[in-house]
């Protein structure tokens, strides 16, 4: 479960981060319900991943395509902007996380 079980886990990671805008404080009860599902799974198919995987490449990648991911579903979700320094941004950390994946070998 290495690639497809981190793959899985970077979509858990991104419904968590735009589910808790949506929750509005954990105020809403099915946003925060499918919230705390939505990390639950993420955290089950990280783990599941990191059997395969070095728990720092993993980690990253899971974390830093997770926030790219949410950066970008959140300007068309949440119309949020998109800026240049973020755009230079995701392509840091994409690089980054490719690069430590290439360098791990995994």
């Amino acid at each position: 479960m290495s690639g497809d079980g981190l793959a899985f886990a970077v979509v858990f990671e991104i419904a968590f981060a735009l589910g808790a805008g949506a929750t509005k404080g954990f105020t809403g009860l099915w946003p925060s319900v499918l919230t705390l599902l939505a990390a639950a799974g993420g955290t089950f198919t990280l783990g599941r991943a990191l059997t395969t995987l070095d728990v720092g490449v993993g980690y990253t990648l899971w974390t830093g395509l997770g926030s790219v991911g949410t950066v970008v579903l959140g300007a068309v979700t949440y119309r949020e902007e998109i800026t240049v320094p973020k755009l230079f941004s995701f392509a840091a950390i994409t690089a980054g996380a490719v690069t430590l994946k290439l360098a791990a070998g995994a």
